[in-house]
């Protein structure tokens, strides 16, 4: 049986599939989200992750090492590509890894020991990292031509118990001191963010108290990715100063 995550992931997937395989070069020559990027810079970065990632889960499974030069191979080969060929690789590759992610036994899930950079993965983490990344890129497609996109509800579910380690990467001290609460619904969930002047901590919260933000998950998330500007922040919202603030310290990358 698949787990949550797995079953997210195919969501993600065929939603992706569903958005782009239709577009033509001008679709995918015009801005995604961020606007540096087109839709087919967005595709192709999907397309080239599922490349590295299912070598990586081979590799784990198997036994092996990945060579450190297999990835910029990859990047090099998928930035040659012209924007439409972006596109309909991008669509292979993902699935051949969602192929090779459901395909991995119960047993070889239970072995599963990735190393990458400071971090050691299970396979569930593993999952997580790719749903996290595919399902905010999705969103960065779909809203190029759709205002009101979300974040696919199933992946939200998923995302959103695994923004610790987002957070990490993405929070960005800006001198203050604070301490913000956030609640979320669909799901339920609760976080506090401690600003320091030289780092911020972000952690689950068990607080039952009235928050300083109150948000829908999927839009915690995209704040967390530094997409919540203004223009997509779902109504009503609770707490829209500290909101102000957190879209400072969460700027994105």
């Amino acid at each position: 049986m698949p787990s949550d995550r797995v079953e997210a992931l195919r969501l993600s997937v065929s939603r992706l599939h569903e958005l782009t395989a239709q577009m033509d070069e001008n679709i995918l020559t015009s801005p995604a989200y961020p606007s540096e990027w087109s839709i087919a810079d967005v595709l192709s970065h999907v397309g080239s992750g599922a490349v590295i990632m299912r070598r990586r889960l081979e590799d784990t499974v198997a036994g092996r090492e990945t060579p450190d030069d297999f990835a910029p191979g990859v990047w090099n080969s998928w930035n040659a590509k012209t924007p439409v060929t972006q596109r309909d690789d991008a669509l292979i590759e993902d699935a051949r890894l969602l192929a090779s992610i459901q395909g991995v036994t119960a047993a070889q899930r239970d072995a599963f020991n990735m190393a990458m950079g400071p971090m050691t993965l299970d396979f569930e983490a593993f999952v997580g990292m790719r749903l996290n990344e595919h399902g905010l890129h999705t969103w960065d497609v779909e809203v190029a031509t759709n205002p009101a996109a979300t974040v696919l509800p199933q992946a939200a579910a998923e995302i959103v118990d695994n923004l610790e380690m987002v957070a990490r990467r993405t929070a960005k001290p800006n001198g203050s001191t604070a301490s913000i609460t956030v609640s979320t619904t669909e799901p339920s969930r609760s976080f506090t963010i401690a600003l320091n002047p030289d780092e911020v901590v972000f952690s689950g919260s068990t607080s039952a108290g009235d928050a300083d933000v109150e948000i829908t998950a999927e839009a915690f998330i995209r704040l967390v990715y530094g997409r919540l500007d203004p223009d997509h922040t779902p109504a009503p919202v609770a707490g829209d100063r500290c909101l102000d603030v957190l879209r400072a310290v969460f700027p994105g990358f």
